[in-house]
């Protein structure tokens, strides 16, 4: 497992509240971007996927990057088929 792949703990503030955050590099760093463009603090942005979250926060900002990579590339968010 490469440097980047493993998971590494941040503090950081949501709604006032200290916290920590476990996530791999990759997705840290494309938080980062995404604050950037949006003109927020990443914290913000954390804060912003906290409150319409339905998992964990660590699967919530996961799946956030995802979706605007998705939304980058043009090709709606779909979940798998099922297995019949």
């Amino acid at each position: 497992m490469t440097g980047r792949a493993r998971p590494r703990k941040r503090s950081i503030t949501i709604a006032g509240h200290r916290t920590s955050l476990s996530l791999e590099q990759a997705f840290w760093d494309a938080l980062a971007a995404y604050a950037r463009q949006d003109g927020v603090s990443i914290d913000r942005l954390l804060t912003e996927i906290d409150e319409a979250r339905e998992s964990n926060l660590s699967s919530a900002a996961r799946v956030y990057v995802l979706e605007r990579l998705r939304g980058e590339a043009g090709r709606k968010v779909t979940p798998p088929l099922a297995d019949s």
